[in-house]
């Protein structure tokens, strides 16, 4: 395909979060009180991994209290690059914000393997708009057993349907992923959500991709080593 970029998966900052601790510390502490569950904004921090990286699976906005970090103002914030050179989006990135490996508690990481839902729900809108049948453009979505939990490695679970449907996907009971494939039938663009990372690679006609790193409400990446 002509072009491509990278989709990057929503992180999100606690107004009042303790920069100076980390996931780890925090939940060590609690542990050695006897302290109940910890919450942090609503976050439960033992149903929820964020201590190396973000929560496998689907994931929300965290709520009151939290506003969404871009990579960006981060690795300004940082002198971190947003992704390293050579590197894709994901655990490896932003060395300098993590305490042995551990992020601070005030951040909510980007979500792994996953779409989170405000990028998931823009992305698919920007699909429709430079798509030229719109939400009647046909497409079909692909789960990588590893979203299914390993159960069946021989049988693909693939759907097909309109474009205008495809945020309900986002919804499906029997999954907690968004699709790591979707593509339209005509294959005029494709997206690739891979387990282990923290974006997404789109790829496609280059009105789509400036559309992408135009858009105001998500965050995409040139990465000209993956491209």
């Amino acid at each position: 395909m002509p072009d491509a970029v990278w989709v990057l998966n929503a992180m999100y900052e606690h107004e009042l979060g303790q920069a100076d601790v980390s996931y780890h510390e925090y939940h060590q502490a609690r542990l050695a009180d006897g302290s109940v569950r910890p919450l942090v904004g609503g976050i439960d921090l033992e149903a929820v991994s964020v201590t190396t990286g973000g929560g496998l699976g689907r994931a929300e906005h965290p709520g009151a209290g939290w506003r969404r970090l871009r990579w960006a103002e981060l690795a300004e914030r940082t002198g971190d690059p947003v992704v390293p050179d050579g590197l894709l989006p994901g655990h490896r990135c932003f060395p300098s914000v993590k305490k042995e490996g551990s992020w601070p508690l005030g951040i909510v990481p980007p979500t792994e393997g996953s779409l989170d839902r405000e990028t998931w729900l823009r992305l698919i809108d920007v699909l429709t708009e430079q798509s030229p049948a719109g939400p009647d453009t046909r497409c079909l979505a692909y789960y990588s057993p590893a979203t299914l939990g390993f159960h069946d490695l021989e049988h693909l679970t693939v759907r097909e349907g309109r474009l205008g449907d495809a945020a309900s996907l986002y919804d499906d009971p029997e999954v907690d992923f968004s699709p790591s494939n979707l593509w339209a039938e005509d294959r005029s663009w494709c997206l690739c959500t891979d387990y282990d990372l923290w974006g997404t690679k789109v790829a496609g006609p280059r009105a789509l991709i400036e559309a992408l790193l135009g858009d105001v409400e998500l965050e995409a990446v040139r990465l000209p080593w993956a491209a």
